[in-house]
């Protein structure tokens, strides 16, 4: 017979427990531990014979020809290059950000123009009435798209009233923490109904050739909210980032099963909605003049796209005894006690009595490790304030020897500074000697082999 068990799902992680607890065991975040429905365990002996009563599975070489799946065009270049070129056919894409960031916005505008392309689509928000959506749409001058729009929370009836005539192309769901699946028991948010509402919603665009787009709410530390299965469900994660205080945004591309990852697409915040940027380089970039110490422009690569942007250091000199600061915002402050350390051991510069403060200018946040060099030479212009040429840019790879590695596509780096006017760079010296004319888009490369000789050429020895 079959028994009933009792269990406790962490809202924050999905960890699963048979005893509730005022804290979760895994992720540590207090009061998340709530009963969900009981599930029906069967004893192993009332089981089924595993190597009898299934379906066979049919095998498939792994050579066998495959045709590239059909991708719908969204008319907004931008978020076409996130997504690889288009929303694919039966695929379901996941979109998560802050509150406020654009997201319901930027799908909007993606319906509209879609729609207006001729394609079905059907924008389901589960969060707004369809008076409010509609209100956004004449604001954004969308009124007169053809979208079929509808304000819903049940899976169950969203999924009746889709397949009664031809499935839309394109379904957005905002958001899919709103929905409501009857099968299952829990409020919606909960992990299971997230789960279970995502489920269905899936399966239908698998099943019929959809397009499926998820809106997903994101918790305080930026992950998006409920089950972590949800991301390795869905075939595409965007992650919508940037600040309300500042214009632009950015639009990456974190999973595609259909394309790269790491790409971007940048946009701005107008009146009208979300903007495309052409050309995201010289958002990030200021207006430079010369003799500003402690700025470089580092060409950071993000996926296919290069994008300049400018590396800002201030060092502080503070009274014997006092604490020094460290304050970094859009790096990683780890590796710039890093960078830090390889100056003082490697090339005889003291920060151990100064304040650091390091920038991205425009608020862009930088992964890209060859940013080492761009942040190296910014520290040593703000500490001997001697100004780094205004034509310049730096990029390379610093080892905890002291030694500039070379990093990927450089010659693409080099391409976009040349396209912006820049006529040198500082470079690893292995850069140098293998390139050629055509790599170096017609900037003067200054090659440096180690830290110690890139410090001697900005000081001037």
């Amino acid at each position: 017979m079959a028994k009933s068990q009792k269990r406790y799902v962490c809202q924050s992680c999905g960890s699963v427990s048979s005893r509730w607890a005022g804290q979760c065991g895994d992720c540590s975040e207090w009061n998340t531990m709530v009963e969900e429905a009981a599930a029906t365990v069967t004893p192993f002996r009332a089981r089924h014979d595993l190597q009898g009563g299934g379906r066979a599975v049919t095998m498939v070489p792994l050579d066998a020809e495959v045709a590239l799946p059909p991708r719908m065009a969204t008319g907004i270049a931008e978020l076409d290059r996130a997504l690889g070129g288009g929303f694919v056919e039966a695929s379901a894409t996941l979109i998560g950000g802050d509150p406020g960031i654009g997201k319901s916005t930027l799908l909007l505008q993606a319906a509209a123009r879609m729609a207006g392309a001729g394609l079905s689509v059907a924008y389901v928000s589960g969060e707004e009435a369809a008076d409010q959506v509609r209100l956004r749409a004449r604001r954004l001058g969308l009124g007169q798209a053809p979208v079929k729009l509808a304000a819903a929370t049940s899976v169950r009836d969203i999924l009746t009233t889709l397949s009664s005539g031809a499935p839309p192309s394109l379904l957005v769901i905002d958001s899919i923490q709103t929905m409501h699946s009857d099968l299952i028991e829990g409020a919606p948010g909960t992990v299971s109904q997230v789960r279970a509402s995502s489920q269905e919603l899936i399966r239908f665009a698998k099943e019929r050739g959809t397009a499926l787009v998820l809106v997903g709410h994101v918790t305080k530390d930026g992950s998006i909210a409920g089950p972590r299965v949800l991301e390795h469900m869905v075939d595409t994660v965007l992650s919508f980032e940037g600040e309300r205080s500042h214009q632009y945004r950015i639009l990456r591309a974190i999973k595609n099963r259909f394309g790269g990852t790491d790409e971007i697409g940048v946009f701005a915040m107008a009146d009208e909605g979300l903007a495309e940027v052409a050309n995201p380089s010289a958002l990030f970039l200021t207006h430079r003049t010369e003799g500003v110490t402690g700025t470089t422009v580092f060409p950071a690569l993000e996926g296919t796209r290069p994008v300049l942007v400018e590396v800002q250091a201030l060092t502080v000199r503070l009274a014997s005894g006092a604490t020094p600061r460290r304050a970094v915002v859009g790096w990683d402050a780890g590796r710039l006690a890093m960078i830090l350390a390889v100056l003082e051991a490697r090339c005889g510069l003291s920060f151990s009595s100064a304040e650091v403060y390091l920038n991205i200018a425009g608020g862009y946040r930088v992964q890209d490790p060859a940013a080492d060099m761009a942040v190296a030479t910014a520290l040593v212009s703000a500490m001997s304030e001697r100004p780094v040429p205004a034509d310049s840019v730096a990029f390379g790879e610093i080892a905890l020897s002291g030694e500039v590695r070379p990093v990927a596509h450089g010659a693409l780096r080099l391409k976009e500074a040349g396209k912006l006017g820049f006529e040198r760079a500082l470079v690893p010296a292995s850069m140098v000697s293998g390139s050629t004319s055509a790599d170096r888009a017609g900037l003067a490369l200054n090659g440096f082999a180690t830290l110690q000789r890139l410090v001697d050429h900005l000081l001037g020895r």
